[in-house]
């Protein structure tokens, strides 16, 4: 049952009933909205290719803007299509200098850097407030490169 007076859900619900009690319109000269930064965890992904066509290597192959200040405590790779034949290796830049020491990798086979052998270690957690962010493909795969790659950064706003 609902609050008597607040907000019945059916008609008759608490006494009042809906046909007798309705929202008004309201109208505004101002209306001020405070931001609220998000404590927790949370996560950033970007998509690094279509998810059909094969990966190819390069630097900067996506470039964005961090949307505000960000500590890293995780970073991870996934694709739809796994490469064959070799790992797939991805390194990840703010402002032109890579925040890995040990690049983030997919090994042969797998669609994920969760279950990589060598996981990726990050030497620059600190990601500033609009910092540029690339994303550069070292390796796809020898024999068959994987397809539909999404790196995704994992951490809280600082």
């Amino acid at each position: 049952m609902a609050t008597p007076k607040v907000v019945p859900r059916a008609d008759g619900e608490g006494g009042i009933g809906t046909a007798a009690l309705r929202w008004g319109e309201s109208h505004f000269d101002a209306l001020k909205v405070l931001t609220a930064k998000v404590t927790g965890i949370e996560h950033i992904t970007i998509a690094c290719s279509d998810e059909t066509t094969l990966l190819t290597t390069g630097t900067a192959k996506v470039t964005f803007r961090m949307p505000y200040a960000f500590v890293l405590t995780a970073v991870r790779a996934s694709v739809n299509t796994a490469p064959t034949g070799s790992v797939l290796t991805v390194d990840i830049n703010e402002g032109g200098s890579t925040i890995l020491s040990t690049k983030l990798t997919i090994d042969e086979n797998e669609k994920t850097s969760t279950t990589a052998a060598t996981a990726a270690v990050i030497s620059d957690a600190d990601l500033a407030d609009d910092a540029e962010i690339t994303i550069d493909i070292d390796g796809v795969g020898s024999t068959a490169a994987g397809k539909g790659l999404k790196v995704t950064l994992i951490g809280t706003q600082a």
